[in-house]
């Protein structure tokens, strides 16, 4: 066929528009930017909004939770792989390639004072985990050990899951209080594990002290051996040690999508903690299961408690307050460089706002209408 002898026919007016529509329809996609063409969702998924994320393998972080129970309104979470640690889960957020990301406090403290000034600044929302006295960090040794003292921990090794968060901060400031100098702080030498090889690197010999996390530290507490140096309630009591956060650009241009996170989030957190502890474990495993990504789930089955101390897991200044006090101590920052309300907003948080019913946290985890 001749496309000359097409193109002299007559064409109808209705095709016109049918393809005039195409056309516009084709500029539109190919100029779309990320905002709308990642993350809407055809109708298969309800036109949904996207949010993309990564997170530690055989747990179920809150918004996983909030998902679950029918929290989110409008949102579907897009699992992206597995993390070691909170800087490099900021790290992909601040790159693009999760929307995003839960950090220990102090970590976000350093991030947020070096893009405070750039349009890819960051802000905390809402509470990601904490440390009460069923969930804690800790910091073993073996039952042997002639470690007792700060001072013993010169010229040692100690193991933590990655370097320039919580197990960092939380080592160095127990050193601090306990009278170690700056130059004997440097002496206590910190090395990243993977969690599942630092009990065995400590009972070979290979470490002399091991940070440890909830199930870590009870499946080794169950084979003994081990006695516990301090650990953060020592320093803090209970806190909440760890927020999730967003770039200000996100929150800027998706207002109503981190409204919804936000709120799903503290729905999630103030359900598990009006929940038996039996249910909710029998609820995470159920959902480890369901997402199939091959992973253990003895985290889960131990689960006590995500340690978030604040109802609705809004945010105060007290949980940033010490981590400045700490960098400004150390030199990392000048004294006002930066303050709390710097880094995070209550803002999203109807909790925060006293505007949204509790009683929406229903037994059986009901959606938010």
């Amino acid at each position: 066929m001749r496309l000359n002898a097409y193109f002299d026919r007559p064409v109808k007016p209705s095709v016109l528009l049918y393809l005039l529509g195409l056309i516009v329809a084709v500029i539109s996609l190919s100029g779309c930017n990320r905002s709308t063409s990642t993350h809407e969702v055809d109708s298969a998924t309800q036109n949904k909004f996207i949010l993309r994320y990564q997170d530690y393998p055989g747990r179920v972080s809150l918004p996983e939770l909030a998902e679950d129970l029918g929290f989110f309104r409008n949102i579907k979470l897009d699992y992206k792989g597995s993390i070691q640690g909170g800087p490099e889960n900021m790290q992909a957020m601040m790159s693009g390639d999760v929307d995003y990301s839960s950090a220990f406090n102090g970590a976000i403290v350093k991030l947020a004072a070096t893009t405070r000034k750039s349009p890819n600044s960051i802000v905390a929302v809402v509470g990601a985990n904490g440390s009460d006295k069923e969930t804690y960090l800790s910091y073993e040794v073996l039952e042997d050990s002639p470690i007792r003292t700060a001072h013993d921990l010169k010229g040692k090794k100690i193991a933590g899951n990655t370097l320039g968060a919580q197990v960092e901060f939380i080592l160095k400031e127990w050193l601090s209080q306990n009278g170690l100098s700056e130059k004997d702080v440097k002496q206590v030498e910190l090395i990243a594990l993977p969690p599942v090889a630092t009990e065995q690197a400590l009972r070979q010999g290979q470490i002399q002290a091991a940070a440890m996390y909830d199930l870590m530290r009870i499946k080794a507490d169950e084979r003994g051996g081990l006695r516990q140096l301090f650990s953060d309630i020592d320093l803090y009591g209970e806190y909440t040690s760890a927020n999730y956060v967003f770039t200000r650009r996100f929150t800027q241009q998706h207002p109503k999508i981190v409204q919804d996170f936000v709120n799903g989030v503290a729905l999630a957190q103030q359900w598990s903690q009006a929940q038996p502890k039996e249910i909710v474990r029998e609820r995470m495993i159920a959902i480890i299961a369901k997402r199939k990504r091959n992973e253990n789930d003895n985290y889960v089955k131990h689960w006590r408690s995500y340690g978030i101390a604040e109802k609705g897991a809004f945010i105060q200044p007290s949980q940033y307050q010490p981590w400045i006090d700490f960098m400004v101590k150390r030199n990392e920052l000048k004294a006002g460089e930066i303050k709390p309300e710097d880094i995070f907003s209550n803002e999203f948080n109807s909790f925060a706002q006293n505007t949204l019913s509790t009683t929406v946290v229903a037994k059986e985890g009901v959606k938010n209408e």
